[in-house]
């Protein structure tokens, strides 16, 4: 693949990238062998490829793997690929939203956990990100291609404008590896920013989180969405706007009790005194109610 055979892949099928999709086409393969061989694939793995595309990636996938299920949601890539009868015999291709696909089905499919592999849109990143997140029980790894500014964001220290919500919720559940970047003219189209390929690892269960105290996990989506809803405001008043049926004198106490100054901002937090807030919020509730 190169940027002229894309373009004229396109053009014989009638089709054009679509910036509604956020469609950007891998075109030199060694990319793709790069990041195939980075994700450390073995012959058995069953691996879901999220947005097929032209195939740039899907192939040197097929080549590694038992098998690749395709996750495409473009009708036209979708009928290009059945006309052309031109991915390996191992992938299995479906015209689908990976925002809609149910991943407890997905998994069964898969031996038991899925493994993605996904040049993802820019525009569905971030709700795929929470996806994974809300179904880490469900989920191997995932090694995925990102806008290089919301790698940055998953891999954020405390205290950085990068951190936030879903830095705090991808940490509580698995590890994050920067892996390669990827320049602008590797696609077509341009995009007008670097992208980073990133691994998370959810099984087996990283160390850092096993070791962590235990937790209700939507009690934590529930604590840090409250948390930075508000970022410039202090946790007390951010706390505050919650749905949590406490006044700001119980908050005092509770932020008491959990050691944590209220008038600290979020993004000063780390995770443990995110998770050590869930659980005084989970107690006082009892207590109260």
């Amino acid at each position: 693949m190169n940027r002229n055979s894309t373009r004229n892949i396109l053009n014989r099928q009638k089709l054009a990238p679509q910036k509604k999709l956020g469609q950007n086409f891998l075109v030199h393969s060694h990319t793709a062998e790069r990041i195939v061989q980075k994700a450390a694939i073995k012959k058995n793995d069953i691996v879901t490829e999220v947005g097929v595309g032209l195939g740039a990636l899907t192939r040197p996938l097929a080549a590694a793997a038992q098998q690749v299920i395709g996750i495409e949601t473009d009708s036209g890539i979708i009928r290009l690929h059945k006309e052309q009868q031109d991915l390996p015999t191992n992938v299995i291709l479906r015209h689908q939203d990976i925002l809609q696909v149910d991943f407890k089905q997905l998994a069964a499919e898969s031996g038991g956990r899925i493994f993605f592999i996904a040049n993802l849109p820019y525009s569905i990143s971030t709700p795929f990100l929470f996806k994974l997140i809300n179904h880490a029980h469900l989920i191997q790894r995932a090694v995925i291609m990102l806008q290089q500014e919301v790698a940055q964001r998953l891999a954020a220290q405390p205290g950085t404008k990068e951190y936030g919500v879903p830095t705090v919720l991808l940490a509580s559940c698995a590890d994050i590896k920067m892996v390669m970047r990827v320049k602008p003219e590797e696609f077509h189209p341009r995009p007008r920013v670097d992208s980073a390929v990133v691994e998370l690892s959810f099984f087996p269960v990283p160390d850092r989180v096993e070791k962590l105290d235990k937790f209700c996990a939507n009690t934590l989506r529930k604590v840090v969405s409250t948390a930075f809803g508000k970022r410039r405001k202090t946790l007390i008043n951010a706390l505050q706007s919650g749905d949590f049926s406490l006044t700001k004198m119980q908050l005092h106490e509770l932020l008491a009790t959990c050691n944590i100054s209220p008038s600290i901002r979020a993004e000063r937090l780390e995770l443990q005194d995110f998770i050590r807030l869930t659980n005084g919020i989970e107690n006082y509730q009892k207590i109260i109610t």
